[in-house]
């Protein structure tokens, strides 16, 4: 993907790893937009990760990284933002796959469960991945369209 803006947000329990990932977007010619937080004071990561998404549902941002703990609750979050398609990986095989079949646009992380050298790997797989269309938009659209329940 042609890099243009992505936004980051996280928890207190995720601010060093949000840092590392946004050094490493940046160097990869990403504008970053950066919702924080900046001190490790408690900050629910429901609105860390909804305010991530509302980002990317605008189109302000094309795509989106969201970190807490262990990545579910903020990417749950996300998912609850119209448009959203947020999946947490902790492997490069489930990071590509989100991309090239879900159509993912947004990555979710737990900085409790990978370090930082994972993470950007993870972070490279996401950003570096396209959809693969064909058969995966039908599915896509069943996601969006509700046709999944």
């Amino acid at each position: 993907m042609t890099p243009s803006r992505l936004v980051l947000a996280s928890d207190h329990a995720a601010i060093d790893l949000r840092r590392a990932v946004a050094q490493h977007v940046a160097a990869r010619g990403w504008e970053v937009v950066d919702l924080g937080p900046d001190t490790p004071e408690s900050i629910p990561y429901p609105a860390q990760g909804a305010a991530a998404a509302r980002q990317v549902a605008s189109g302000d941002c094309a795509l989106g990284i969201v970190l807490c703990g262990t990545g579910q609750g903020i990417m749950m979050a996300a998912n609850k933002v119209p448009g959203i398609r947020c999946g947490v990986c902790a492997d490069t095989f489930s990071a590509k796959m989100i991309r090239a079949h879900n159509d993912a646009n947004m990555l979710a992380m737990g900085a409790r469960v990978v370090g930082t050298g994972l993470a950007l790997e993870l972070v490279d797989a996401f950003l570096d991945t396209p959809f693969e269309g064909g058969r995966h938009a039908t599915r896509v659209e069943m996601i969006e369209g509700g046709a999944a329940s």
